[in-house]
């Protein structure tokens, strides 16, 4: 163990409470590669969860990464998901209850006494309950660093659930009034946070550190082509990914070429107030023979999809990062994006980019990609082959060079 690293808790209340999920969001991952990368690496580092209203208390590291490694393994596809997520729920119920049986004192003498400990909090989870993260620092004289994924639902209420706007400020709020140093995954996710930190009198640094990809591998080449073209989403449905245009503009495909459309394959759960995608869905007939929708996939089965894809398609109005765009960068495959800023500085030069409402450019792009020879298919991978991922590596270089800064 390193005695001049800082103890650092880890908070992995979001991770505990995903252990009935079988598939995994981008802020999910985030939480996910920290506890893999910090949790039982022969540093002094502790488990952390929210404990009601005894506040933030200890969640032991060696069950916490036991815990992390059960939910990757899942995730990726490479154990059962009846039995993993029985034994998931019953680790993070252990979690939970050594975190209110201990509470945020517990928590706190943990970290007392060693160089400047660090409360870490990477998802957006609980980050509204300002007292308890205050009494925490207070008690173990502790730094709080958190990570800011977006400010999506307070610069797009009309995307966001009813009330969320207000939420997500109180979050953001908390961590303009208390964060000691904060992360972001994207200079845009960097220039919407600082106006609050200017409101509220700050200046801690922000570090702007991209997310990197772990993705299972799979071979480029898994057999015969398909029997039609076909393109990948993947998103959770909700009005701010735009999967109303995608979903027009293929029954749009359906009735001009019949059984030569191409295909859409739509991967994520369905979300909030989505009634006109999931009515098209349902009961769409043009739909039924050229949109598959798959709420729950593991990574492999993702990957595996993704790489016979003619193209990622991402239409959505919002992003603060694009975790699916470097995803599919990463894995070799096309893109054709929305043009908004974070998409644009996550893959640069090398998608193609249209205006998220331009129904005729997405349907000149979709053809041309679908096309066995397609001219501007190829000139994207000539594009693509120069392009290099943001990697978990680097981004971790970054977290540690802020701790070497608090």
């Amino acid at each position: 163990m390193d005695r001049a690293s800082p103890a650092i808790a880890l908070d992995v209340s979001r991770l505990l409470s995903r252990a009935g999920r079988e598939t995994a969001t981008g802020i999910d991952r985030v939480e996910l590669a920290y506890a893999q990368r910090l949790l039982g690496a022969g540093r002094p580092v502790h488990g952390a969860a929210f404990a009601g209203p005894r506040g933030i208390g200890p969640a032991a590291p060696r069950q916490a990464a036991e815990f992390a490694a059960g939910l990757a393994a899942l995730w990726r596809g490479e154990v059962a998901a009846p039995a993993a997520l029985h034994r998931l729920k019953l680790l993070a119920l252990r979690l939970r209850l050594g975190a209110w049986q201990g509470g945020a004192r517990a928590l706190a003498a943990r970290l007392r006494g060693g160089r400047a400990p660090v409360y870490l909090l990477v998802s957006h989870h609980h980050l509204e309950r300002r007292g308890a993260i205050a009494r925490l620092k207070a008690a173990a004289g502790a730094r709080f660093v958190c990570l800011i994924h977006d400010l999506i639902p307070v610069q797009y209420p009309e995307y966001a659930k009813p009330g969320q706007a207000a939420h997500h400020l109180r979050r953001i709020e908390t961590a303009a009034a208390l964060a000691d140093a904060l992360i972001v995954n994207s200079a845009v996710t960097r220039e919407a946070l600082l106006p609050h930190l200017e409101r509220a009198g700050r200046r801690p640094p922000v570090v702007v550190a991209p997310f990197g990809t772990d993705l299972p591998p799979a071979p480029r080449d898994d057999g015969p082509p398909p029997a039609q073209p076909y393109f990948v989403y993947v998103s959770t449905i909700e009005a701010r990914k735009n999967h109303i245009l995608l979903l027009n503009l293929w029954r749009d495909l359906a009735e001009r070429l019949g059984p030569a459309a191409p295909r859409l394959v739509l991967v994520g759960q369905r979300g909030w107030e989505t009634e006109n995608v999931v009515d098209m869905l349902e009961r769409c007939p043009g739909l039924r023979e050229v949109v598959s929708e798959f709420n729950t996939l593991p990574d492999a089965d993702m990957v595996r999809l993704l790489r016979g894809a003619r193209a990622l398609l991402l239409p959505s109005f919002a992003e603060g990062f694009g975790f699916p765009l470097a995803e599919g960068l990463a894995l070799g495959v096309p893109a054709l994006c929305s043009d908004i800023p974070a998409l644009r500085e996550t893959g640069g030069d090398v998608p193609e980019y249209f205006h998220p409402l331009d129904g005729l450019g997405w349907r000149d792009a979709v053809l041309d990609y679908a096309r066995p020879q397609a001219p501007r298919r190829d000139a994207q991978l000539a594009r693509l082959a120069q392009w290099r991922p943001a990697s978990w590596d680097d981004h971790f270089a970054a977290f540690e060079r802020l701790l070497e800064e608090l």
